[in-house]
């Protein structure tokens, strides 16, 4: 909780002084480019989070009901199995 009062100043009289300090540090010239290219960088970060969240579900294989009635109890029992046995073999070379 003390981390997050050192960067954030309740007093108003410091918020004037950090915004005095950006002003003369890059000037009234450059501040509306670096706010637009911030809004630009936001931008562009939401729609790259949003295309990786659609290439996940698209890359998703479908379950389908059909598939998984085709497979034998039997089989899946056997593969279970041979997971077990590789997982203990595994857990031997330690």
């Amino acid at each position: 909780m003390s981390v997050l009062m050192l960067l954030l100043p309740e007093s108003p009289m410091i918020w004037i002084f950090i915004v005095a300090v950006i002003f003369l540090l890059f000037g009234g010239s450059k501040l509306p480019q670096l706010a637009k290219a911030l809004g630009q960088s936001k931008k562009a970060f939401k729609e790259g989070i949003a295309e990786g969240d659609d290439d996940d579900r698209l890359n998703k294989p479908a379950k389908d009901a059909s598939t998984l009635s085709a497979v034998d109890d039997e089989q899946l029992f056997e593969e279970a199995r041979r997971r077990a046995r590789l997982r203990v073999g595994e857990g031997k070379d330690d």
